[in-house]
């Protein structure tokens, strides 16, 4: 599909328009021949021939069409940069829906500047091209047409003579066109490139000033700029190259005209009213000619960026949103049968090998293991932000594949690692699962989370503004709204990745205290790296490169004196047999 072709669908809700737009810039073309021709019939009609009578008609006639020509192209210009502003509206919404569908697996693998440019940069373009580029590409080429017809009219010969030059102007604008596209599309990369390393450096403001950074940042800075301009650079040379050649090419018709035209009026095979008109229709050859080579710069942009674009909104997710099996009531039983899984970019190397647990509503099951075990990764399976390579993930006894995506996922309340507020109310980020949520059950979420204290001590309490990704919030407390956050959706199936990692150990037995009853209905997988968040769970499993390397509960586990062993004794500081007269106790 060309890339006229694809943008033409963004335009038919104002297809009326655009066709009202597009003749009435075939009547403006048809105008802008009727000054020369007049001009023409003042020299011979009221010069030469002494009709006096004429000149005030024909210069009234004159006005007229120019104040037409005025009217006519500003409101198309108008209803052109409509037309561009709705396409470009509904090609953002396009690309923010697929951005909705698309999953973990296309984020992973994609620039946040890419995303950005396809979103501001090339969309801009597009609107460029619609809005700008269009009529003017057409209204070019009706001049072009409009002179040659008329002054061939007029004078023949004198049209052929200046033809002589229209080869030359053709073969430099195919070679200014294909060094071009390339060019174009090597500066949206470029573009993108330095998009994403200022998000990334915004970002990680604080990384860089903890590690007194800022100069290494500047300097790479600046290679991603100097690259950006040499792109520029490219574009400019390329335009450098081929413009003056067109443009010396476009000065020539005016020499040839009166050159020639001037021998033949002198022969008498041509009327000086003739020449003068001749004269007239000049520009309108020679605007097209000169800018014929700035319209195919401003094209192959338009390509170069439309195909980002396409490229974007034809991408595919991993787990398509498809109406399966209805998941309006899930118990919350979770099984993995022989689950291994691996990421589609490196096949190869299992990040999952062989996982089978089975967990039912009101048993909870802790999960440790050193990074990169594949801690966060099998808990992402049971949402369906990846799915298995071998094996299966069953909910309710159905494989996981089966259940409508979006209602499988209403019903599951995660609790990530990477805490992610809204630049928003606190309360609205509490809330932002169940939307209309009044005050009271979102106080309730954070008393649980032991967020209500802390809340409740800012100057606007639940009303207070937070910055981006709550920012001006200690880590500890990011964490205790963000479990608030979850807890709100009252999920049949609760998963909390390492919630606690940056609360004291004191706020962690409130929370685990607040979590107490509300884990007694719902079957919850604790990720964590102390011993203490997962010491009362029902199961608790050890994952090392992949696999299962010791299951059990937490007596169990010590009385097998391994992994979970001295990771306990360092944690906690107790031997064996201090723990071992604890249980007896108990």
């Amino acid at each position: 599909m060309s890339s006229i072709k694809w943008v033409s669908q963004y335009i038919q809700s104002n297809k009326v328009k655009a066709l009202v737009g597009i003749v009435m810039v075939v009547i403006v073309a048809v105008l802008n021949i009727v000054s020369p021709l007049i001009g023409g019939e003042i020299v011979d009609r009221v010069i030469v021939d002494a009709q006096s009578n004429l000149l005030v008609p024909l210069l009234a006639l004159m006005v007229g069409a120019t104040v037409l020509r005025t009217v006519l192209r500003y409101v198309y210009q108008i209803m052109f940069e409509q037309i561009g502003q709705d396409a470009i509206y509904q090609m953002r919404e396009a690309l923010y829906k697929k951005l909705q569908e698309l999953d973990f697996a296309f984020f992973n693998n994609t620039r946040v500047g890419d995303i950005m440019a396809r979103m501001s940069g090339d969309t801009d373009a597009i609107r460029h091209a619609i809005s700008w580029l269009s009529y003017n590409v057409l209204d070019n080429l009706l001049l072009l047409v409009s002179a040659i017809i008329v002054m061939g009219f007029i004078e023949w010969r004198l049209m052929l003579a200046l033809l002589i030059v229209t080869p030359f102007i053709g073969i430099l604008t195919v070679l200014l066109s294909g060094k071009a596209n390339a060019v174009y599309y090597e500066i949206r990369e470029s573009f993108s490139r330095l998009n994403s390393m200022v998000e990334e450096n915004v970002s990680g403001n604080k990384v860089i000033k903890a590690f007194a950074r800022e100069d290494y940042e500047k300097e790479k800075f600046d290679q991603y700029n100097e690259d950006y301009k040499q792109r520029n650079m490219d574009s400019a040379n390329v335009t450098r190259t081929y413009l003056p050649p067109l443009e010396t090419l476009a000065g020539l018709l005016s020499v040839i005209t009166i050159g020639y035209g001037g021998f033949l009026v002198i022969s008498g095979s041509m009327s000086l009213g003739d020449l003068v008109a001749f004269n007239g229709f000049i520009w309108m050859l020679n605007l097209p000619m000169r800018n014929v080579g700035w319209y195919v710069n401003d094209l192959q942009r338009f390509i170069a960026s439309s195909y980002k674009i396409r490229e974007m909104l034809a991408a595919k997710p991993m787990i398509p949103i498809e109406e399966k099996e209805s998941a309006e009531t899930i118990q919350g039983i979770v099984e993995f049968q022989d689950v291994s899984f691996s990421f589609a970019d490196d096949p190869e190397t299992l990040v999952l090998s062989h996982i089978s647990l089975k967990a039912k509503p009101g048993m909870t099951i802790g999960i440790l293991g050193e990074t990169g075990s594949g801690k966060s990764t099998l808990v992402n399976l049971i949402s369906r932000f990846f799915d298995p390579t071998e094996g299966r993930v069953l909910i309710d006894g159905i494989d996981a594949k089966k259940w409508n995506v979006r209602e499988l996922r209403s019903h599951i309340a995660i609790v990530m690692q990477d805490v992610f507020l809204f630049s928003d109310s606190i309360q609205q980020n509490i809330s932002f699962g169940t939307p209309g949520a009044d005050l009271e059950r979102v106080q309730k979420s954070a008393r649980v989370a032991d967020a209500d204290p802390f809340i409740q001590g800012m100057p606007e309490k639940y009303n207070t503004y937070l910055g981006e990704r709550g920012s001006g919030l200690s880590g500890g407390q990011r964490q205790r709204i963000s479990l608030a956050r979850g807890l709100m959706k009252d999920p049949s199936i609760l998963i909390l990745d390492d919630t606690t990692s940056a609360v004291d150990m004191e706020t962690e037995v409130k929370i685990q205290q607040g979590l107490g009853e509300i884990m007694k209905e719902k079957t919850t997988f604790i990720i964590a790296n102390r011993i203490s968040s997962v010491k009362s769970a029902d199961e608790i499993i050890i994952l090392s490169k992949g696999e299962i390397i010791e299951r059990g509960n937490h007596a169990s586990l010590l009385d097998k004196k391994g992994y979970y062993y001295r990771i306990y004794q360092k944690q906690l500081g107790q031997s064996d047999e201090e723990e071992v007269e604890t249980n007896g106790a108990d």
